[in-house]
């Protein structure tokens, strides 16, 4: 394939980002365009990667990553999933040609054989939405994208990216819907995440989170699954989350994961003063064993080391939202290296 188009920083300086829209230079028309056959065939050939940049420039290097993600040799295939990680979305910033990555992570995750599938997604997921790190606000907790005009590190407008990362969601719903009937939690943790970014199909997705939620028995899942169906909502104004919500967390009979999970939905969902009987509840449910279950829900484990603890606190006491930490990637290492329950500090009151 010619890879004769070349984004230019310049031109877009005088004549805006509308210069390229709707063009082979907007990964959202790329994307729409890509055939079926080459997503399912893994035609990475056929992909305009070069085209677009990550991190450290071209992403010319992506495909080969890509098939060594598919490798049967966990070690090769973990070494490729850093490297993708640590490029198409570095901290947080999404590169241009992530969202092209997004078919091809999510049919390697439908996959049972291939290597750590829960990462895969998340991957999908964190090239679908906005990092919201260190932030649990009541504004910010269930957002997935933005208004505001972003960049990522060649100049290209992440708000591009980030859309057509959840146009390749919704194009493979029929993927990911399966996925939450998998036999690993982590993975049907990750769908949940992945599937709340989608821009489509929102009434569907939220009958299948629901659906899951009846017969779920992992708290950490159902958690997320009502995360999720509280975040589509949000995004697609579904009339009816915000009481679907509430009735959960005021619903004695409900599991505590459950109740606290839609406590936090219910919040991000209304513009109402916190009821003094939702404090009760929380004061009630949550425990250091919730929140080392909970602190492990992507949503949650995205504000803070002690996610739960500083969700509730932004929340219910208006603190300043921002991570607690003068080297935010320092606390990000110290999080994939050590599990949450040796990183259990003394837990602050709910309120």
């Amino acid at each position: 394939m010619t890879e004769e188009l070349v984004f230019d920083q310049e031109e877009v300086r005088v004549h805006g980002f509308e210069l390229y829209e709707g063009t082979q230079l907007d990964v959202r028309a790329v994307i729409s365009g890509m055939p079926k056959n080459v997503k399912d065939g893994f035609l990475l050939e056929e992909v305009a990667w070069s085209r677009f940049g990550h991190a450290y420039g071209s992403g010319h290097d992506v495909p080969e990553r890509l098939t060594r993600l598919r490798s049967p040799d966990a070690e090769t295939a973990g070494l490729a999933l850093d490297l993708l990680w640590g490029s198409v979305v570095h901290q947080g910033t999404v590169g241009s040609v992530a969202p092209l990555t997004v078919p091809f992570l999510l049919r390697i995750a439908a996959d049972p054989s291939a290597y750590g599938r829960a990462g895969v997604l998340g991957l999908a997921a964190a090239a679908a939405r906005r990092a919201h790190w260190g932030y649990g606000t009541r504004s910010t907790f269930l957002r997935v994208a933005t208004q505001e005009l972003l960049c990522d590190c060649g100049g290209y407008l992440m708000n591009w990216s980030i859309e057509a990362s959840r146009n390749a969601v919704t194009a493979d719903v029929d993927l990911l819907l399966p996925l939450l009937d998998d036999a690993d939690s982590d993975v049907r943790t990750s769908t949940c995440y992945t599937l709340a970014t989608a821009s489509g199909e929102a009434g569907r997705i939220i009958g299948a989170l629901r659906a899951r939620l009846i017969v779920e028995r992992t708290p950490r899942v159902s958690a997320s699954l009502v995360l999720a169906v509280a975040e589509l909502g949000r995004e697609h104004n579904v009339a009816g989350t915000a009481v679907w919500a509430r009735a959960l967390w005021a619903d004695p009979t409900q599991p505590a994961d459950v109740r606290v999970a839609a406590a936090l939905a219910w919040l991000c969902l209304v513009n109402d003063p916190v009821p003094d009987d939702l404090r009760a509840t929380l004061d009630v449910l949550v425990t250091d064993g919730l929140a080392d279950v909970l602190d492990d829900v992507p949503w949650i484990a995205h504000v803070d080391d002690n996610g739960l603890d500083r969700t509730l606190d932004q929340m219910l006491n208006n603190a300043l939202p921002g991570v607690l930490c003068d080297d935010p990637w320092a606390r990000l290492r110290l999080c994939v290296a050590v599990p949450t329950h040796q990183r259990r500090d003394a837990r602050p009151p709910a309120r």
